[in-house]
């Protein structure tokens, strides 16, 4: 049974973090771009989620199978859904010692390297409430390693996005994973639309958007992405996917079966402002 999509412009849930490669800007160019019925929604890079809360907002009912490689990220997402008032009260606390010594409090937390579940994801979402320009960075040792912002009174503690996320992941029909991009090929039946939205190409030598985790994506995992494209495709899936509008992308989705169209784009987290517009993006489609 497939299901209709209805654009509507109301919105509920919001991402809880702000991340790399986030599609809130380029959300009515991929409104524009989502196919008119579908079964299942696959997103196998989930990052923010903006995609998957703005089509939940319009379409409550929607089954979705979500995941991502970054294991902190997922378990951020399974504890708001399962045990939010916990994760309130520590970043309730994190919010109050931030505003006695900001600095102090930010590079003190940013070293630590809590076990415990609610500590892991208070301290994820605390730092990218208060890190230069929300950035989600790590070094080759897995360790976050951004500077601390300029806020004044940032919003740590959004208690009412935060019960709306919970609220809407609580539903069966939301399924979410950490694990490799290539593993939707097993989920994904036809009829079903997959969005791949992974860390993008550079377009230079000097430009770097796949820190996401540890492992950069690399060329070779651009290969494996366009493989599973593919493989997705000749199951029957609706298969779109953004990145930066790079040759080496366009190449490697040359084939008839591919539609690519640019975007207009703005990189919200260049340290630079004069920098953050006038870039393109392009959106590719097999249908």
């Amino acid at each position: 049974m497939t299901q209709e999509y209805h654009q509507l412009v109301v919105t509920e849930s919001k991402p809880f973090v702000k991340w790399v490669g986030g599609k809130r800007q380029l959300m009515r160019e991929l409104e524009n771009n989502l196919p008119k019925q579908f079964g299942t929604y696959h997103e196998p890079f989930l990052g923010g989620g903006a995609v998957m809360f703005n089509l939940l907002a319009n379409e409550p009912r929607l089954s979705c199978n979500v995941s991502d490689f970054n294991s902190d990220l997922i378990l951020a997402y399974v504890t708001i859904r399962d045990k939010l008032g916990k994760l309130i009260e520590s970043l309730e606390n994190h919010s109050k010692n931030y505003h006695k010594d900001s600095v102090e409090y930010y590079y003190e937390v940013r070293k630590q390297e809590p076990k415990q579940q609610i500590e892991k994801v208070s301290r994820l979402i605390f730092l990218n409430k208060t890190c230069f320009n929300g950035l989600y960075r790590v070094n080759k040792k897995g360790q976050f390693n951004v500077p601390l912002g300029r806020y004044t009174n940032p919003n740590i503690v959004n208690k009412e996005n935060l019960t709306a996320v919970s609220k809407t992941l609580q539903t069966e029909k939301i399924k979410i994973s950490c694990r490799d991009f290539e593993a939707v090929l097993d989920d994904a039946k036809k009829g079903d639309l997959v969005y791949l939205d992974p860390p993008y190409q550079p377009i230079s030598s000097t430009a770097n958007f796949t820190s996401y985790t540890h492992r950069d994506f690399t060329e070779d995992d651009l290969r494996r992405l366009a493989d599973l494209a593919n493989q997705l495709s000749s199951k029957g899936c609706h298969v779109l996917l953004s990145n930066s509008n790079s040759k080496t992308v366009k190449n490697h989705f040359s084939g008839k079966r591919w539609s690519i169209s640019k975007i207009n784009a703005n990189r919200a987290i260049n340290s630079n402002p004069a920098k953050r517009t006038g870039h393109k993006e392009i959106i590719i489609k097999n249908y």
